[in-house]
């Protein structure tokens, strides 16, 4: 019997690097960006393993209408290309064998931010509070309960002895203390973290990296 992998998929991590390293307009559709998820999390399993599940962590878009506050413009989330292309690609990696879809929710704080280069601006006096502009400022929403579902997900494969290697695609530190017990119980677990910046508390705690995405291009 071949040794079994578990590939576990932070969503919100994979889709915003997924514009950097898949190229074209033609890749942006809900169907080819599950196409892109399920093969790349494949290509972690080789011909000496099989494939015990792939696990992708998500939150169901924010559904709800608010006002900018430079311009007063309404926006309406449930009518924007992104809550469409995320409902899509969630019914896409339904249709997907051995996926399995672990959603959270979207925490609303319900304010109103502005970027962070724009504060670092305002604050060395480049520019003044009257030059913001609509596009500089952000309604300011958090994935809830991902995190600990795919710490519960490790811990459960890892003592239950489901799997023989865990691959996680993310480049969080939050992760570090259920890697460390999956280790413990013997898992070989795999970083992935998309060709991203790995923290070293995080790299310490990992039995191997690989990022099997295409490699972005320096520009």
């Amino acid at each position: 019997m071949k040794p079994t992998v578990a590939v576990l998929i932070d969503g919100g991590f994979f889709l915003k690097r997924y514009y950097d390293l898949y190229k074209g307009s033609e890749t942006h559709n809900a169907e080819t960006i599950a196409k892109n998820i399920c093969r790349a999390a494949m290509k972690h399993v080789s011909v000496k393993h099989e494939l015990y599940r792939i696990f992708y962590y998500d939150c169901s878009p924010l559904d709800k209408r608010v006002h900018n506050p430079i311009s007063g413009k309404c926006i309406d989330f449930k009518k924007t290309e992104v809550y469409k292309l995320r409902l899509q690609l969630f019914e896409e990696l339904k249709k997907k064998r051995k996926v399995a879809l672990r959603l959270g929710q979207i925490s609303d704080f319900g304010s109103w931010q502005i970027y962070p280069s724009k504060v670092k601006a305002l604050l060395k006096g480049e520019i003044a509070l009257k030059d913001i502009r609509e596009i500089d400022v952000f309604y300011e929403m958090r994935q809830k309960g991902i995190d600990m579902k795919i710490g519960v997900d490790i811990a459960s494969l890892a003592l239950k002895k489901q799997v023989n290697q865990i691959v996680l695609v993310s480049g969080d530190e939050d992760f570090v203390p259920a890697s460390k017990l999956a280790r413990r119980e013997g898992i070989d677990f795999i970083l992935d973290p998309l060709w991203n910046h790995v923290n070293a508390n995080l790299f310490e705690h990992i039995d191997g990296l690989n990022s099997t995405s295409p490699k972005p291009t320096k520009k």
